[in-house]
């Protein structure tokens, strides 16, 4: 079974309340439909920074996404992935300002994660930034996770 790491913007679409943005709408859609259809075919998995940051806030919709991630297993900020991250932040692959970001995609890394999910396309997902990342991994003996939309890992219907 293949591997996700939940980034916190998944847990804050899946769970916020209705937006008025048509945009943010159809990615609250998207993420619920693949939270209901897709994700028994994944092993799911969070870190202490996820938990972290989707405990920030209003405490009601925190408590909410807390609650998505209830029972899934926490991979653990390593040694590793702090030295990971500060080499992705370090050789631009991603802003000082993101080092939350840098935990996230190092995390994955270091735990040899399969996809790391976001809706996070200003850092994460994000086609200019990727090839730095995935150099800076590679170059310190991990794997890159593919990083990913959950509308990119809506399958494809047989049907077709």
């Amino acid at each position: 079974m293949q591997t996700i790491y939940l980034e916190t913007s998944v847990l804050s679409y899946l769970t916020a309340r209705p937006s008025k943005s048509l945009i943010a709408a159809a990615w609250q859609r998207e993420t619920f439909i693949w939270w209901e259809s897709r994700r028994s075919e994944f092993e799911l998995f969070v870190s202490e920074v996820v938990i972290e940051e989707a405990g920030r806030g209003d405490p009601r919709a925190a408590s909410k996404r807390l609650a998505v991630v209830e029972g899934l297993p926490i991979l653990p900020l390593s040694g590793d992935a702090v030295g990971l991250a500060a080499s992705l932040v370090d050789v631009g692959a991603l802003p000082p300002k993101a080092l939350d970001d840098a935990f996230h995609v190092a995390i994955a890394a270091v735990h040899g994660i399969d996809f790391l999910l976001t809706l996070n396309c200003r850092h994460l997902s994000n086609a200019e930034a990727m090839p730095k990342m995935r150099k800076v991994i590679i170059e310190n003996g991990f794997q890159c996770p593919e990083i990913a939309t959950q509308m990119q890992l809506m399958g494809s219907d047989d049907d077709d």
